[in-house]
């Protein structure tokens, strides 16, 4: 009978002894699942801008596959490492700010205080971006934004806020010295400026710079008009600026709207001699495609082609071909700065050592990094502020749906087709 207890005795302990075993394997599990950073991202994966929005946010996504993988490729930071800290794996927490700026900041508000992120990328559309990211700034977070090219969200002072991309004051003063050069060497004889743009953060700041520019031009700013974001018809504005007949505009159209303001101008048959776009759909490769032969001849500042990258960022096109198998198109100047920013935050936290916020921001704020991505090759940041110090852009003009680039010089492979082509003898 003892020998039977003893028995029952040592099958019940091996028992639990297994079940213990299976339980701290499967808690070292759980441990192990737990080095995750996750990363949350609000762009406008709906509304007016919706093409853009999941552009980025496939472009997001693309720099987290090569981040979380393995990929021997030469000159790419991270990309061989399988991860960040020995083991931490990058989680995205996506989210549709809708094009409008309360679902921004309120998603933000979710974002950090109930999913718990460790950084937010975002948000596309400068008029979301700024409250989104006052969110951060107020319970000292970190807020990564690409596109967004309003110069005002870098000139509030934020310790906890970084830009990758050219503001709208970089691009304006580049081209204002396209401008100069064209009437000085090409004699272009350019004296008027028509500002056309979204009303909102991104496009009134927009005219705002153009405005400051115009003088250095030796231009005059004969017509100023915004329109309502989503806008389902622009017939009159269009009319408004043929009747003031500016020789150059500066454009300021994202997504949808962009389409239609081409589309309306050629209803119009009307077109300025220059027409260049700031950070708009003229950069967006899905929106070229659908416009075909009516988009030719559009101008805009870019700081990244996939004609540029075949000559100055060749390390950016294996990225570029994980990018193209999500959304069918290659890279395009807006989303490419979110890939921009992931890669930035990334060794940020490779550099400070531990997923923690403070010792990151300092490094951010003071470290230069590795930037394959961008046309600088590098990406700094003032601080305060988070501006990045290093972007720039050339300016293209789009010919037969490939983008051209033409200033500055040094970057040049084409010559401007100048004046624009009428409609009606294209």
């Amino acid at each position: 009978m003892a020998m039977l207890v003893k028995s029952k005795a040592a099958k019940f302990f091996l028992v639990m002894g297994c079940m213990m075993a299976l339980l701290l394997v499967a808690g070292g599990t759980s441990i192990a699942a737990e080095k995750i950073i996750k990363i949350g991202t609000i762009f406008p994966l709906t509304g007016p801008a919706a093409v853009s929005g999941q552009n980025c946010l496939a472009a997001v996504e693309t720099a987290v596959e090569i981040i979380n993988g393995k990929y021997d490729w030469e000159g790419f930071p991270l990309a061989a490492k399988e991860g960040l800290l020995d083991g931490y794996k990058i989680v995205l927490i996506n989210t549709d700010h809708q094009g409008k700026p309360d679902i921004a900041k309120s998603e933000a508000e979710r974002l950090y205080e109930h999913e718990g992120v460790f950084a937010v990328i975002g948000c596309y559309n400068s008029s979301s971006s700024k409250p989104a990211s006052a969110v951060a700034e107020r319970i000292k977070k970190i807020f990564m934004c690409g596109a967004s090219s309003s110069a005002e969200l870098t000139e509030r002072g934020y310790n906890y806020f970084f830009r990758t991309a050219a503001t709208d004051a970089i691009e304006s003063e580049e081209f204002a010295e396209y401008i100069i050069h064209l009437n000085k060497e090409k004699n272009a004889d350019l004296k008027t400026l028509g500002l056309f743009y979204e009303n909102s953060e991104f496009g009134k700041h927009a005219a705002d710079e153009a405005k400051k520019v115009a003088p250095s031009m030796g231009v005059t700013v004969v017509v100023d008009i915004p329109f309502t974001v989503g806008a389902t018809n622009l017939n009159s504005e269009i009319q408004r600026l043929k009747a003031a007949n500016p020789d150059i505009i500066f454009g300021a159209a994202l997504g949808g709207d962009y389409s239609l303001m081409v589309r309306t101008m050629k209803q119009a048959n009307w077109a300025p001699k220059i027409f260049i776009n700031y950070c708009t759909g003229y950069q967006n490769p899905s929106i070229v495609k659908e416009l075909g032969a009516d988009g030719n001849f559009f101008m805009g500042g870019m700081g990244y082609s996939p004609e540029i990258a075949e000559v100055y960022m060749k390390a950016a096109l294996p990225a570029q071909e994980i990018y193209r198998k999500k959304t069918g198109f290659p890279f395009d100047s807006d989303a490419i700065q979110e890939a921009v920013c992931i890669f930035v935050l990334a060794q940020a936290i490779e550099k400070a050592g531990a997923v923690d916020t403070e010792k990151v921001v300092q490094i951010l704020r003071t470290e230069t990094f590795e930037s394959p991505l961008s046309l600088s090759g590098q990406v700094a940041f003032d601080s305060p502020g988070g501006q990045n110090n290093k972007a720039f852009t050339v300016i293209t003009q789009l010919v037969d749906q490939e983008y051209k680039t033409i200033f500055p010089q040094s970057y040049a492979d084409s010559e401007l087709i100048f004046p624009f082509p009428a409609w009606d003898k294209r």
